[in-house]
């Protein structure tokens, strides 16, 4: 199948790496599934890589996450997109997107696909890495900076998780609270969807790309759940995250996995 540039309205290019506690190889990772994904639609500016230095309300680097943040919320609002596929970077770049696509489509579903919770609040985590918050960050707990630029958090009836099996206390503590659910592939959402999806979900013997290696997935199983998710309901967003290719020849190897999921994504 030939990509479908009408499938989304922009490509946003995110490459923040200040989130990750394991960032080592994550800017090679971010630039690689840039350019997949600008070959499924029109790449819009990428947010600039800040240069910030310092932490803040209980988050590693958070001066440069709290810049990229703001720079990410203005290039979308300029962009008038209404369905935005994003090249990341650590998890944490989606909070901006999923809060923006969230004001263009009030009713929007959440799956997250990923091996991890990521679900800590800076008052639970145990590194005060940002990229393991970003469930909570959305769902209204996000430190109290961000969450004076957010607009309502996400319901989290309208959440569901994949793939996940490792956390934190914290993690599933936010979990319980929250009564946050799994995703049922018989029950899929049949209205504006995004979809998280975190490489590192993936089984490592067969996507080796990762900083973390915790996921079970298999590549053929994770296109076939974004197709049918796609073919369910009205897909406006999709995030790729944490792909972490330590050359240049695992890059151009993972990046056929991205397109991939890009691909599997494409309205019908």
């Amino acid at each position: 199948m030939q990509p479908n540039s009408n499938a989304f309205d922009l490509a946003l290019a995110y490459p923040q790496w200040q989130g990750s506690g394991r960032h080592q190889h994550l800017a090679r990772g971010a630039v690689a599934a840039a350019a997949v994904c600008a070959r499924f639609a029109p790449l819009a500016q990428q947010v600039p890589v800040s240069t910030a230095e310092g932490d803040g309300h209980g988050v590693r680097r958070w001066n440069a996450i709290l810049e990229q943040f703001r720079d990410a919320q203005e290039l979308l609002a300029r962009s008038g997109a209404r369905r935005v596929l994003t090249a990341g970077g650590d998890c944490a770049v989606d909070i901006a997107v999923i809060d923006y696509l969230h004001r263009v489509h009030p009713g929007l579903s959440v799956i997250w696909i990923d091996a991890h919770l990521d679900a800590n609040t800076p008052e639970t985590s145990p590194s005060g890495s940002f990229h393991g918050m970003p469930v909570a960050a959305i769902l209204g707990r996000a430190p109290a900076p961000m969450r004076a630029l957010l607009s309502a958090p996400i319901d989290p009836a309208r959440f569901r998780y994949f793939g996940i099996h490792v956390g934190d206390d914290g993690d599933w503590a936010l979990r319980r609270e929250l009564d946050l659910q799994t995703l049922d592939p018989a029950r899929l959402p049949n209205g504006p969807v995004h979809i998280h999806f975190d490489l590192d979900v993936l089984e490592p013997a067969e996507f080796p790309y990762l900083a973390y290696t915790d996921g079970d997935l298999r590549i053929d199983d994770a296109v076939a759940l974004v197709r049918r998710i796609a073919d369910a309901g009205d897909l406006v967003g999709l995030t790729l995250t944490e792909f972490s290719p330590a050359n240049e020849q695992d890059a151009q190897e993972g990046a056929r996995v991205i397109a991939r999921l890009c691909e599997a994504a494409l309205r019908r």
